[in-house]
């Protein structure tokens, strides 16, 4: 029986052709969409989900307000959680991000890109399983634990690794412990060291240093509520009060005027795609986007079946006396069924080795879009796969089946294959929920283009030609002697050096990198008013040099030694926030109590992508707060055009003769490094074009088949109109009136959900279009169009169809 089953489904493939390629390349297409979003879905809810403990964990991040959402704690923290939280059993404070440095061994060099600094109980609360070691004493002063692929850089094996001593940071470390990284996680460094203890006992009296992550176990889940409440309290009692009586104000009129820290907490299983801090070491995934990605595909889906609907539907009058004659043969309704559903099967398995072909040759792109490492060699995937294949042959194929199956014997065999009106509805539903998402898709495709278009060409404020940003490193310990004139010393050294190559116009060194950000904030105090301020510390000239506006007052200067002690340069938003309009003012840092002189206001310009809120900021020389050169990492250089080419060359043999041999050489012009921050975006916008080129096929391709259909089952009726004398225009008035019908109720439908979606994902931008109709009127036109070009063109072609055709039996 499936034999027959087959040979019967390739004669019909034979036969019509170009239905069959539409039948399958329309599946393929929705299933590969819907594979992509598998394959991104299970990417990120794989993080820590291995971890047993992932529960359990929860995560500190503090809300001081102003858009200061840290995942920071204070040192202090900790001691009084042992004390006065009983639902904490454990904690670990971790650095929030990764170092990038050298390792050195037995001669041999590796550059870490990966290297975490925690407490010693870290592979308690990220569990990665050890090959060498015991995980429990491996982190210890002066000893440092190494993944398997950092120890055999090294030591050329995981055996060789234990007990050798390495070189890192200018001190040396003994090798104590060997991992293997399970599974994707928060955390998967190739280098776990516990130098963080020190710091953490420098500022174990400091409630207001919010500088180190924090995890915490607790006892049960349910109690996270509770614990970030406990924390928050503990804040309470050591900083808000204390503070407010120092001030002699109540402590409701503190928060009034300088807020309170607010605690939440969340899980490692849910730290991923539900945190609302950036402070994870490989950084949070986009759950927005994720959903986002999801919706369109199944989206895409959806239409794929109801246009497989269509189409099958449309070809099953040309299947009407075969399934006549089978009957008269003694097939059974239920064996029809079967065949039919068994069609579908074939088509579907078609489609799908079609769709994993797709995906395949395209993962490669899809990974630099997402900038991910997919691949098809998932079990689960395959499960799902399989999942998706039976929900498809079900809503795809019972419909058909059911619809052909139900053919009167009779009336096929004699010629008549009007079954009435039973089913027209669901395909018309189909048919304008088609144009519904179509319609979404072409008023999202016009959005987006005009939002991300919109960041293109928003003036950033600072002009970047010719400038080159170079990653500057300073290796030198804090706890050396003198290390911070051994940082002056190399740096006017580098500069000097820089200055002497042709083509060179300008060098200096910032806090800032454009396209960065910048992570320093400091507090300053005005008129009895405390605001957080982003703390840029640049060299002279490095202002001038990114060409930023004065809006009143002046830049630093080489002349004027008191620049160099105590002066700052606001922005627009901060001279805004503290209300001051004409320098000079007097502006004190609250951690340092030091008075600082506003000497000018900069127009705002952005340092973060356009995406991005410009914040408050406050600029000083670099010389002007101890210890902010061993944070600039950014050196901008001016470069005349003429020279660039030599001058990189020579600037790059400068750095691995004898600025920083060791390290990897990297530069960047400062405007490609500016367009990165929304290359995401713009790969939506390209995205969320493609997809709707494809949606837009797939709706015409539904189109064309329901109009098929229609057409087919009116022929007897156009016949005898054109003999009546009906013009050719009257006929396709009469035929296509009701598509565009179809077309203005699945537009309406779209608008409110489009309206609403678009909506929530503008709220990603700080600075954004509004919505207008535009976009609404310029879908509809669009799909209009299409419509008619494909209904009229069908149906023009029905109206030249000799009428003895279908009169013959009248």
């Amino acid at each position: 029986m499936i034999k027959n089953w087959i040979k019967i489904y390739l004669h019909q493939v034979r036969q019509n052709v170009f239905y069959s390629v539409l039948n399958v390349l329309g599946l393929a297409i929705g299933v590969a969409g819907l594979i992509f979003a598998i394959l991104y879905w299970n990417d990120e809810h794989a993080y820590d989900a291995w971890n047993p403990h992932k529960d359990n964990t929860l995560f500190v991040v503090t809300d001081l307000g102003e858009g200061r959402v840290w995942g920071s704690t204070a040192s202090p923290v900790g001691k009084a959680i042992e004390t006065e939280i009983p639902e904490i059993t454990s904690y670990c404070y971790v650095n929030t991000w990764y170092n990038d440095d050298i390792l050195e061994a037995d001669g041999t060099k590796v550059h870490c890109t990966k290297i975490a600094d925690a407490q010693p109980n870290f592979f308690s609360f990220f569990p990665h399983p050890f090959v060498k070691g015991n995980p429990a004493t491996a982190l210890r002063p002066n000893t440092i634990t190494l993944s398997e692929a950092t120890a055999v850089k090294l030591f050329g094996s995981t055996d060789s690794a234990m007990g050798k001593s390495l070189k890192y940071g200018g001190n040396n470390f003994t090798v104590t412990g060997v991992y293997h990284i399970q599974g994707k996680s928060a955390f998967m460094p190739d280098v776990v060291t516990s130098t963080i203890e020190a710091k953490l006992k420098e500022t174990e009296h400091q409630w207001g240093y919010f500088t180190f992550g924090m995890y915490v176990r607790v006892k049960n889940p349910d109690d996270a509520a509770l614990v970030a409440k406990k924390i928050e309290n503990l804040y309470y009692k050591n900083t808000t009060l204390l503070f407010a009586k120092n001030a002699g104000i109540t402590p409701e009129d503190y928060v009034k005027r300088f807020g309170t820290a607010k605690i939440s907490v969340v899980s490692v299983a849910d730290l991923r795609l539900n945190t609302i801090t950036q402070d994870v070491p490989e950084q949070s995934g986009n759950y927005k986007f994720l959903i986002i990605m999801v919706g369109l595909s199944v989206l895409i889906m959806v239409m794929s079946v109801a246009n497989y609907i269509n189409l099958a539907t449309a070809n099953a009058i040309k299947r009407a006396k075969e399934v006549g004659v089978r009957k008269v043969l003694g097939a059974s309704t239920q064996n029809i069924i079967a065949q039919f559903i068994a069609e579908t099967v074939f088509t579907l398995f078609i489609s799908v080795l079609l769709a994993l072909v797709i995906v395949e040759l395209s993962l490669p792109y899809y990974n630099a879009f997402l900038n991910k490492s997919l691949e098809l060699n998932s079990a689960a995937f395959y499960v799902q796969l399989i999942v998706i294949f039976v929900v498809i042959v079900i809503t795809a194929g019972i419909f058909p089946a059911l619809y052909v199956s139900k053919f009167n014997t009779i009336s096929v065999l004699k010629g008549n294959f009007i079954r009435g009106k039973k089913g027209t509805w669901l395909r018309n539903a189909m048919l304008v929920g088609q144009f519904a998402i179509a319609s979404f898709f072409t008023i999202g495709a016009y959005v987006v283009y005009s939002q991300v278009n919109y960041m293109l060409t928003k003036d950033t404020g600072f002009k970047a030609d010719q400038i080159v940003q170079i990653y500057y490193r300073n290796p030198y310990d804090f706890k050396q002697e003198g290390f911070r004139e051994k940082l002056e010393q190399k740096y006017s050294h580098v500069k000097e050096k820089l200055l002497q190559i042709k083509g060179v116009q300008t060098v200096g060194v910032s806090t800032m990198s454009i396209g960065g950000g910048n992570s320093f904030e400091t507090a300053y105090n005005y008129n009895q008013i405390m605001m957080p301020l982003q703390n840029m510390a640049v060299d002279y000239g490095v202002l001038n040099m990114l060409n930023v506006k004065m809006k009143t007052g002046r830049l630093f200067s080489e002349k004027l030694a008191s620049d160099s002690v105590n002066t700052v340069i606001l922005n627009e938003t901060a001279a805004a926030m503290m209300n001051h309009k004409h320098p000079p003012a007097t502006a004190k840092r609250s951690d340092q109590g030091k008075y600082l002189k506003v000497i000018g206001v900069v127009k705002d310009f952005h340092v973060d992508g356009p995406q991005r809120k410009i914040a408050p900021m406050a600029f000083t020389y670099y010389k002007t707060l101890p210890g902010m050169l061993q944070n600039a990492h950014s050196i901008y250089i001016k470069v005349a055009p003429e020279d660039m080419q030599e001058a990189l060359a020579s600037i790059e043999a400068l750095w691995k003769e004898d600025v920083d041999p060791d390290f990897d050489f990297s530069y960047d012009f400062v405007d490609k490094n500016y367009a990165r921050t929304f290359k995401q975006y713009v790969l939506q916008r390209n995205l969320f074009t493609l997809l709707n080129a494809v949606v837009m096929i797939i709706a015409l391709f539904g189109l064309f088949a329901l109009a098929s259909f229609s057409i087919q089952r009116r022929m007897k009726e156009i016949a005898i109109r054109k003999t009546l004398g009906a013009s050719t225009g009257t006929l396709l008035r009469e035929i296509s009136w009701h598509y565009v019908l179809y077309c203005t109720i699945g537009f309406v439908l779209s608008v409110f959900p489009a309206w609403l979606l678009l909506q929530q994902w503008l709220q990603d931008f700080a600075y954004r279009i509004s919505v207008s109709f535009i976009p609404f009127i310029t879908g509809f036109v669009a799909l209009l169009i299409l419509t008619l070009l494909v209904v009229l063109g069908r149906a023009y072609n029905a109206t030249r169809v000799p009428v003895v055709k279908y009169l013959k039996y009248e």
